[in-house]
């Protein structure tokens, strides 16, 4: 078994060698354990209260991730507050991220993978990093995964795997819309990445927008205008098809576009739902498990050292 892991940590390794070049260094975490220390994988997701998106997507990478990492004890932690009140309502407990750290330290686990389901470097992950922040002392050693879309290369992968996914089943005259939540952070800027990048690619039907960002409705309107389709399908670009979904997307978009004068479908998938996606989120705690970040002080001393 240990050399089924050393194995897969070589290849995964040989796959990430671009990000060693950023704010990561290789160090496997298995390494640094020492007997009597116990090391976990909490999950975190923003969270949603509709029972039949959660069971393929939150649920699904859950049972996906455990499988993957056996010698890890997998938890997960739902971000949002008020789905944390309202499942609470229902039956069902979910923690807070520290919640859960703090559960986890209380039954002796000394290292720590922690990894998001966000899309994007946005605020949750701010969030998070505060909370990680808060608990570092209690631990001997906390990694903290990257969202979907952290690198050119996430994005690059998320493009091919989105744009043969829809453009597979449509034509010349439909156009599909990625609608994203966004952000009003910096970091609603990979959305606008993401729609360069399918054009690039030659996936020139499909267009993304965001609900709290750039681009808005209005940008994905005039670009639907200038392309000439009637029919439009729109899509969750986000981890689950929860409420953002069913209210945003399938109400208030649909029949924006409706009365535009646009026939309109709603693709009811959570990006969560789509294998490929998983696998992605899958190499990025396999990354973390092999790869310490190192904060910008740090590769400044490291900077000094080698010009002495």
């Amino acid at each position: 078994m240990r050399i089924f892991f050393f194995i897969s940590f070589m290849i995964v390794s040989l796959l990430c060698t671009a990000h060693e070049e950023g704010n990561f260094v290789a160090k496997d975490l298995r390494e640094t354990m020492k007997p009597g220390d116990k090391a976990a994988l909490l999950l975190v997701h923003f969270g949603t209260t509709y029972a039949d998106t959660r069971a393929v997507t939150i649920d699904a990478i859950n049972e996906k991730t455990r499988t993957a990492f056996p010698e890890l004890e997998l938890r997960e932690a739902y971000t949002s507050r008020i789905i944390i009140r309202r499942l609470k309502a229902q039956g069902i407990e979910k923690l807070t991220p520290l919640d859960a750290m703090l559960r986890l330290r209380s039954e002796g686990y000394t290292h720590l993978i922690v990894q998001s389901t966000n899309i994007i470097d946005g605020m949750e992950m701010e969030s998070l990093r505060r909370d990680v922040a808060s608990v570092q002392g209690f631990f001997k050693e906390i990694r903290m995964g990257t969202p979907l879309l952290y690198s050119v290369e996430d994005a690059e992968r998320v493009v091919n795997i989105m744009g043969k996914r829809l453009c597979a089943s449509s034509t010349a005259k439909t156009a599909f819309v990625l609608v994203g939540h966004g952000s009003y952070t910096p970091s609603t800027s990979i959305y606008s990445q993401i729609d360069y990048m399918l054009k690039s690619n030659g996936f020139v039907n499909l267009h993304v927008g965001t609900i709290e960002g750039y681009p808005t409705y209005e940008t994905v309107l005039a670009r639907l205008k200038s392309s000439r389709v009637k029919h439009v399908t729109l899509v969750p670009f986000m981890f689950v098809a929860g409420d953002h979904a069913q209210n945003d997307i399938a109400t208030d978009w649909k029949e924006e576009l409706e009365k535009a004068g646009y026939k309109v479908d709603v693709r009811m998938e959570g990006m969560g739902e789509i294998p490929e996606i998983q696998n992605i989120f899958i190499e990025h705690i396999r990354f973390s498990l092999g790869h310490r970040f190192i904060d910008i002080m740090e590769k400044k001393a490291r900077y000094a050292a080698d010009k002495d």
